[in-house]
């Protein structure tokens, strides 16, 4: 199977690869369809060139080294067929900490409510829904957190025995961020995503995630599937970690798109965000999400994870949020929807191409073997820091 990653022709994209030809993973840009190297000892990883004063000047006057067309590396990417002794992409980022914003559309808190409210049964969510959205109405994009009307909704659900630790982080004062997964363990374009084996309600999550230097200025952003595990977190909002960190649910990419004069903060605010799934057994869903309907801003939520409460000396990537949360029915009536293990997962965006991934069970996708020492140790033999 192939799959271009559809990037617009404009725009610096950044991103890592392997290749046969070096022993440690590559920093990579792309330049009118084909992908260059340039990795060097100003910038052996994608956090150092985070780090730089203007990562966008040093991409444009970084020579590099073509290791290949950029349809050739995506299709050599998705696991099933993949030949490693050619290049193929990984996460766009390494030692940067991956984190994830929850609930920050106030659409998708109804769904958060409604998993906490069925106790992770799929077959009591639609009567929760109608009775929540019956209550205080559909329309909720335009609420503020924290705001008093945000406070007014607050009281009515508690009122009305819907109260939810959820409400605090969507509504609330406060945002919700949580560990997404260690450095170095997130998944690219083309590879398998893994869902927990005790999961039988899980979708995906299309999101966009700001990639942030340890300063706390976002340099850019990429696209990523924040997969949850809707039965497990709606058992306990306790089980969140067990839900959301598993090996191989953090997928980002295909590329960072670095912020210059033709691609800034605005354009993420303003950009759509679509999900496509298709099932071995014929089975498609397709959506979209506008993130001006998110309920904070990429700045508010970069500023809750990270700043004088909490120092990220690598860097960080953040996952924005979702406000799709799928709930079609895939067998029978009134089961809603869930994964099965085959099903090819597309989230793409304007600006930012398409990140597709296949659905395996996380025990059966490649282990995470590779970590920061092993990172530091190869570059090292390289003579590269």
């Amino acid at each position: 199977m192939t799959n271009p990653t559809h990037l617009p022709t404009e725009g610096l994209f950044v991103g890592r690869a392997r290749s046969s030809d070096a022993a440690y993973p590559l920093v990579v840009a792309v330049r009118d369809g084909t992908v260059f190297d340039i990795t060097s000892r100003a910038a052996p990883t994608m956090r150092d060139l985070c780090e730089m004063a203007d990562p966008a000047a040093h991409v444009r006057s970084a020579a590099g080294r073509p290791i290949g067309s950029l349809d050739d590396i995506a299709a050599n990417s998705f696991e099933t067929g993949r030949d490693p002794a050619k290049p193929y992409l990984l996460s766009p980022v390494d030692l940067q900490a991956v984190k994830a914003s929850g609930v920050t559309f106030v659409v998708s808190l109804l769904e958060r409510v409604i998993e906490e409210q069925a106790r992770g049964s799929a077959e009591k969510a639609d009567a929760i829904r109608a009775d929540i959205a019956g209550l205080i109405g559909h329309d909720l994009s335009k609420l503020k957190p924290g705001s008093p009307e945000a406070m007014e909704i607050k009281a009515k659900l508690i009122s009305r025995g819907a109260w939810s630790q959820y409400l605090e982080v969507g509504i609330g004062p406060d945002a919700e961020i949580f560990t997404k997964c260690q450095p170095m363990a997130s998944v690219g374009f083309g590879a398998d995503v893994g869902l927990h084996p005790v999961s039988t309600w899980n979708n995906p999550e299309p999101e966009i995630a700001m990639i942030a230097a340890s300063s706390g200025r976002i340099v850019g952003a990429t696209i990523g599937n924040d997969v949850n595990l809707r039965d497990v977190e709606g058992r306990s909002a306790l089980l969140l970690g067990k839900a959301k960190d598993n090996n191989a649910s953090a997928s980002l990419g295909p590329f960072i798109r670095l912020f210059d004069d033709k691609f800034s903060i605005d354009d993420v605010k303003r950009a759509v965000v679509r999900l496509k799934v298709e099932g071995e057994d014929g089975f498609s869903l397709e959506g979209a999400s506008s993130m001006a309907e998110i309920s904070r801003s990429p700045e508010e939520l970069v500023a809750a994870a990270m700043g004088p409460h909490h120092q990220y000396p690598d860097g960080l990537a953040l996952y924005l949020g979702t406000m799709f949360v799928p709930s079609k029915d895939r067998a029978e009536k009134g089961k809603g929807f869930t994964h099965k293990v085959g099903d090819i997962v597309t989230i793409s965006s304007e600006k930012f191409g398409a990140l597709v991934n296949r659905v395996r069970l996380s025990p059966d996708c490649p282990h995470w073997t590779y970590g920061a020492s092993h990172l530091m140790r190869e570059l090292a033999r390289a003579d590269l820091i």
